[in-house]
């Protein structure tokens, strides 16, 4: 291993330390909102990828739900329940994804506004 290598290997790890909760929210929703717009696109023909991104996003929404229902959380209960809710609808709207009786869209509407309001609240910097 070279110089170059260390010194990339060494600042990628201490990066990933300084990283804010709010940093990493953000690059997980945009992850997962990604993968699940991809695999949308081509759900004809690889419904199981499209499937897999869909468990994916409803892992993470669960994620957030257990996450606003801890009492050590510091966000306004308005918002927490706000982000409770949501993932309620989105374990609801995927399993009519999943039955092919609805769109992938307001999946996608739901996490592009949280990814907007992450970046407006500094997660992006």
């Amino acid at each position: 291993m070279n110089a170059f290598s260390k010194a990339k290997n060494g600042y990628a790890q201490h990066a990933a330390t300084t990283q804010t909760d709010r940093r990493a929210e953000y690059d997980v929703i945009v992850k997962v909102t990604h993968r699940l717009r991809a695999t949308a696109q081509k759900a004809k023909t690889d419904f199981s990828k499209y499937a897999e991104a869909l468990h994916d996003n409803r892992r993470l929404w669960n994620t957030l739900a257990i996450d606003v229902s801890d009492a050590d959380n510091s966000l306004p209960q308005e918002l927490r329940a706000r982000v409770f809710y949501l993932s309620e609808f989105t374990a609801q709207h995927t399993t009519k994804i999943l039955r092919e009786k609805a769109s992938v869209m307001p999946l996608l509407e739901i996490n592009m506004a949280v990814i907007r309001g992450l970046k407006n609240k500094g997660a992006s910097k």
